[in-house]
């Protein structure tokens, strides 16, 4: 769907379009959903049609940001891939997220019980509701050990998410595999921890210190950032999307789990994942914390004396990694599970710090790591040594 479509036949058009694909009748067992192709659009974190805003202090976005018609930006986001403003480049970008969102708009769906998020795991598929809301905890994306599942979520108008939700990743579950598809607005509230690539027909909203793993995109309207971290990475090396998982139902063959519901807890499915532990557990994982290396960026005091804000990165390594969860200061601001252990860090001046918490693919124990950074001064305190560095 061209720049030229969107303007001939406006919000209505388009909205008819994409109820049209929403009349599709339900299955009651779909395949296994293949990935959705943003094609040149996948290296932008955020790619809009109006404006990029950012409020208070800096975004720091991992990948580009693309504008196309208008090139506003305003608030200066802190961008380390490309930026193309009203360009050939954010053209084509921009043509082929509207190309992605027809494409997740006309899959096959499971429709959704509830508009309500919170608290369900939900497999590999293609979920629809009018609405979707995350109002409290978290919304698991479970891949069952699939590195190819993917995660389709069709809602017909507003997505939100309140204060303090996450969606988080199990299993093999990576961010690239997970697309929104939203017929309105898109909201991610303070402290929320989103996970996908959110594709909105309006505007979209990410409110103080909301974190993204992926990207946020407006195919009509403006982006609004308020100091969020962006990152946006490739799906691991050797994986593809939407291979078969169990049956192919969307329920990753749980034993008859329907499609959108939660498994109960303490279920052998919640608890013995495929290739979590073998028969006689092993012990073989490691990690280590690295030190931030030498600085990426950072923002001197203004003449009215506000401290500086200073970039840097931790990064955990070792074998037979899992998943890690990353802290600054007690709040947690992101989880990784593969292929790259490693998170950016905005910090005003002053000493910070900095929190890792490994779990692994075998029977090794999980571990916390942590150690102390001063923003905006020479010195980086050296990782805590000897057993006082693991904890739980």
């Amino acid at each position: 769907m061209s720049n030229r479509f969107l303007k001939r036949t406006g919000r209505a058009g388009v909205a008819l379009a994409v109820g049209c694909a929403f009349a599709a009748v339900p299955v009651a067992a779909q395949a296994a959903p293949a990935r959705v192709d943003l094609r040149t659009a996948d290296p932008f974190s955020v790619l809009a049609y109006s404006t990029v805003t950012n409020a208070s202090k800096p975004t720091i976005m991992s990948g580009g940001l693309g504008l196309h018609p208008l090139a506003s930006v305003t608030g200066e986001p802190v961008v380390l891939g490309e930026t193309h403003l009203a360009d050939a480049v954010a053209l084509q970008a921009k043509n082929d997220l509207d190309t992605a969102y027809v494409d997740a708009a006309g899959r096959a769906f499971t429709p959704l019980a509830s508009a309500e998020l919170s608290g369900r795991r939900l497999t590999s598929g293609v979920y629809r509701s009018p609405t979707m809301l995350l109002s409290a905890g978290e919304l698991e994306l479970d891949a069952q050990g699939d590195p190819n599942a993917v995660f389709i979520f069709q809602v017909g108008s507003d997505f939100t998410m309140m204060a303090g939700t996450a969606v988080s990743l199990l299993n093999g579950a990576q961010a690239c595999n997970v697309y929104w598809q939203v017929g309105n607005i898109g909201t991610l509230g303070t402290n929320s921890s989103f996970v996908g690539t959110l594709m909105a027909y309006a505007k979209v909203d990410a409110l103080t210190d909301a974190r993204i793993q992926g990207r946020l995109m407006s195919q009509t309207e403006a982006v609004n950032l308020q100091r969020n971290v962006i990152t946006t990475t490739a799906c691991a090396a050797g994986t593809t999307g939407g291979s078969p998982v169990g049956g192919g139902d969307g329920t990753g063959g749980t034993g008859g789990t329907a499609p959108g519901t939660t498994p109960a807890a303490g279920t052998p499915a919640a608890q013995n994942p495929p290739g979590s532990r073998s028969a006689t557990p092993t012990r073989n994982g490691t990690a280590r914390l690295l030190r931030p290396p030498a600085r990426s960026s950072r923002r001197p005091p203004t003449s009215g004396g506000t401290p500086c804000t200073e970039g840097f990165q931790a990064t955990v390594r070792g074998k037979l990694i899992k998943r890690v969860v990353f802290s600054l200061d007690g709040k947690r601001i992101g989880t990784r599970t593969k292929p790259k252990f490693r998170v950016y860090v905005r910090a005003d001046g002053g000493l910070h710090g900095i929190k890792a918490r490994v779990t692994f693919k075998d029977a090794t124990r999980a571990k916390t790591m942590r150690f102390r950074y001063r923003a905006c001064a020479a010195q980086v305190l050296q990782p805590r040594r000897g057993p006082s560095q693991f904890t739980g």
